[in-house]
């Protein structure tokens, strides 16, 4: 599936001040990154607030993420959550016409075992109609899939393609890059490890802060991915303290807080988040005036 390799991005859903989604901001936010290189886009992720979304909501936001892309880059579509039936049902009653694949995140809360990880994507997987795109962020879902169970799942259902891996664990990544079946795909989910585990045989990131600036951060994976790593580590220096400063608090309310600086879109989340405390603001007020 070599149109997943390389830089995608999980958008944010742009916000009005009272709280309605923001379409203006969201065609404007799709455009710049297609224009500046992503090789695709994840809507109605978590990063996109999936959880505060309406269903009619991202129904919308499907429709206009598609027409702004007008197929130029494959498009990941959301679909995960800890009610395995729930999943199973949204699969079989959206429009996934215009859906390249499907991010489907670890079951959060319920904390499964590793049985229980592999039953869950097992049943997915039967009744997907897409590619299926495993995402593992044990920060969020309070427990890790282990590489043994992401690779169980790889080599038994042809149609679970990739790994988003966002454990913040190299040794995990590295298991993954060792043992995965030669078209599976690891993806990296931590925009800080990003580059090394590129370097390492990873395939590409699904990256946050790439939708703010996405000719770097596209042209560090690529260079990552040509192992030209002087020439990558010279820009991941150069974004790493934005990095730190998007994820310091809350995700997505640093991310916004730079798109707002960058005339995007509103830095408005909804409860229960809330918006980048005033100093972590003017730090990155700071660091996106000046940016070169």
């Amino acid at each position: 599936m070599q149109k997943f390799v390389g830089t995608g991005v999980a958008l944010v859903t742009p916000f009005k001040k009272d709280k309605t989604v923001d379409f203006s901001a969201l065609e404007k936010l799709v455009e710049f990154n297609i224009s500046n290189g992503i090789n695709y886009l994840v809507i109605n992720g978590t990063t996109g607030e999936s959880a505060t979304i309406t269903k009619e909501e991202k129904k919308e936001i499907i429709e206009v993420v598609a027409q702004v892309n007008n197929n130029r880059v494959p498009l990941v579509l959301g679909i995960g959550g800890n009610n395995t039936q729930t999943v199973i049902d949204e699969l079989q009653i959206a429009d996934l016409s215009k859906i390249d694949a499907i991010l489907s995140v670890a079951p959060y809360y319920s904390k499964p075992t590793q049985e229980g990880f592999y039953q869950h994507f097992k049943a997915i997987a039967e009744v997907s109609p897409k590619p299926i795109i495993l995402y593992n962020v044990p920060g969020r879902t309070s427990k890790n899939m282990e590489p043994a169970t992401t690779l169980r799942l790889a080599n038994d259902f042809e149609n679970i393609i990739a790994v988003k891996e966002a454990g913040n664990n190299v040794q995990q990544y590295l298991q993954l890059i060792k043992n995965k079946p030669a078209d599976f795909l690891i993806i990296s989910g931590d925009d800080d490890l990003a580059l090394s585990v590129v370097l390492a045989g990873a395939s590409g990131v699904i990256s946050v802060i790439g939708q703010a600036f996405p000719k770097e951060f596209c042209t560090l994976i690529k260079l990552g991915l040509q192992g030209k790593n002087e020439e990558a580590f010279e820009l991941h220096y150069k974004l790493m303290d934005v990095i730190a400063l998007i994820f310091a608090e809350n995700n997505p309310a640093g991310i916004k807080a730079v798109l707002q600086e960058l005339d995007i879109t509103l830095d408005e989340v909804r409860l229960p988040l809330v918006k980048a405390s005033k100093e972590n603001q003017k730090e990155i007020a700071n660091f996106v005036a000046n940016f070169k």
